[in-house]
């Protein structure tokens, strides 16, 4: 039934635009054109020539035929170039694909073919993948070189047009145009593909901007942050970040190496303000030898991901002047969408009590409209009891628009109006949740589950240990058995008897590995623990 509010009260360019990140580097310029945008090295640039570059380049491309749903590809470390990749290449109605920069070549060339790219703008140090990739591929993108001055290091040019070159051919004034819709695709994401040919995940404007959004809200940041690229911004577009952080108009400072005394550098010198990362960035900050450290004054919020920092961690990280937030999402979700969003009550729990209230994952962004703990059959919810396991779905806007040319993955993905994420966990009665493993992580041994988290929580209690993961091992009497691969702390020594003794200490009998192995636990750029690795390893013992 119609009634008064619906009557001559239409959408129209006066009232209604579509959402999109580009909007806010725009108005930072306007507002804030001298203040610092960029660090590099020596480099500071201002918000003004931040915007007059991204124009610059987004013109470049339209003349090279770029327009709305073209993909531009960037294999590029954290430099300036990536930061004006992420509003040039919408800004022309371009779709960016962001390469994982240690990725083997059949990988990228994969990529490059499922994406159609047609730029591909590349740094040369990547130029060995890079090239081998090309000769892979089906698709021959235009490419364009980037010469990083930071970059001291071996790499040919593999294109006939240099970035800059290619930057100066192109308008500053360049008139670029909002999306003509906000759910047009604005970043393509590949997963890790460890089972099969990876999939494309699909962003739009809409979540971009919202998501964007949400990381101000979520990590408290007031005007002129000063964020340190840590995390890679081929990783989930750096977690939205790279659009975050002209919101406030904030000041971005580069890093192509994640390096602890370059870490300690920025902090002492750039004043650094906030960070992201995985553990492995805080291990890197608080393992670094004595000479490579350095005060700083300012307290340095710390976003995290993955594994809950173990208690001895957050302590330490505490006691250097970094607050640390644990927050958790998926490449699916625009990177983080939940977060560990702390009570002051808590403050002062005891430390066991704290350490437990920390490693939850938590509650869902502000922009995200839907977080529970299904039953993955009938979708219905688990108890909030805190021990009764389901599956961790999302709802709302920052959920990707799905995979690319993969409708049956998408439709599964979706199943029931919710985005299944593949993760287990619990609930707890005030709604926070915890995830208790990955459903392909959980060790089924003489018929009883095993989470693998809990039993990496108790290892990751041990002070010897810096890093662990434990997984699956085929057993002809259990069926499988818990078997942890550990990586010691410089200079310790532990016997495979004193690990499961620790554990005993710590977990039921049945859930203590009944396999150590000591070695060095495999990674991804981005930090995490690679377990399809590592459930290899197990299998050949």
């Amino acid at each position: 039934m119609a009634h008064a509010y619906d009557e001559h009260l239409d959408r129209n360019p006066a009232n209604h635009q579509p959402l999109t990140p580009l909007t806010f580097l725009e108005r930072a310029a306007a507002v804030f054109p001298d203040h610092t945008a960029i660090i590099h090295g020596p480099l500071q640039r201002n918000y003004r020539d931040f915007y007059a570059r991204t124009r610059r380049l987004a013109s470049a491309l339209a003349k090279a035929g770029i327009a709305r749903g073209d993909t531009v590809a960037a294999m590029l470390p954290n430099i300036p170039a990536m930061l004006e990749a992420h509003y040039a290449v919408p800004m022309t109605g371009g779709v960016l694909n962001t390469l994982n920069t240690r990725l083997d070549p059949a990988v990228i060339a994969f990529s490059l073919d499922h994406g159609e790219a047609k730029v591909l703008i590349t740094d040369r140090e990547f130029a060995p993948t890079i090239a081998r990739a090309l000769e892979l591929a089906k698709r021959k993108p235009i490419v364009i070189d980037v010469d990083d001055p930071v970059y001291d290091g071996p790499g040919e040019r593999l294109g006939s047009i240099d970035y800059e070159d290619f930057l100066a051919s192109g308008d500053p004034e360049f008139a670029w145009t909002m999306p003509g819709d906000e759910w047009d695709a604005i970043t393509l994401n590949y997963t890790s593909g460890t089972t099969g040919d990876p999939k494309g995940v699909v962003y739009h404007h809409r979540g971009a901007y919202l998501l964007a959004m949400g990381n101000i809200v979520t990590c408290g940041m007031g005007k002129h942050p000063i964020y340190l690229w840590t995390l890679p911004m081929f990783h989930c577009n750096g977690w939205c970040f790279p659009w975050s952080i002209s919101i406030v108009a904030g000041t971005h400072v580069c890093l192509r190496q994640v390096r602890a005394k370059a870490m300690y550098d920025a902090l002492a010198d750039h004043g650094v303000t906030h960070l992201c990362g995985a553990p492995i960035v805080m291990s890197t900050l608080l393992n670094a030898p004595e000479a490579e450290q350095r005060e700083f004054v300012q307290s340095v919020d710390f976003f995290t991901a993955a594994a809950p920092p173990p208690e001895s961690v957050l302590a330490a990280m505490k006691e250097r002047g970094f607050n640390v937030t644990h927050i958790y999402g998926l490449t699916e979700t625009y990177g983080p969408s939940v977060v560990n969003d702390w009570n002051r009550d808590w403050d002062s729990l005891d430390a066991s009590s704290y350490a437990a209230k920390k490693a939850r994952q938590g509650v869902r962004y502000v922009t995200l409209e839907g977080l529970d703990v299904l039953d993955p059959q009938t979708l219905e919810p688990v108890p909030a009891d805190g021990a009764t396991m389901g599956e961790v779905m999302m709802r709302g806007n920052v959920v990707m628009k799905g995979y690319l040319k993969n409708p049956d993955a998408t439709q599964k993905a979706f199943a029931g109006g919710w985005f299944h994420s593949g993760d287990l966990g619990v609930k707890y009665p005030d709604g926070y949740i915890q995830l208790k493993d990955r459903s392909k992580d959980i060790i089924i041994s003489g018929g009883e589950n095993i989470s693998s988290i809990e039993v990496e929580e108790a290892l990751y209690k041990h002070p010897d240990i810096a890093a662990c993961a434990v997984v699956a091992k085929p057993d002809e009497k259990w069926g499988e058995t818990p078997c942890a691969f550990i990586e010691l702390k410089p200079g310790r020594d532990l016997a495979e008897k004193d690990v499961i003794a620790w554990c005993r200490e710590h977990l039921a009998a049945y859930k203590c590995p009944r396999t150590v192995v000591f070695t060095e636990v495999p990674k991804t750029s981005t930090g995490k623990i690679q377990k399809f690795r590592l459930r290899e390893m197990a299998k050949a013992l």
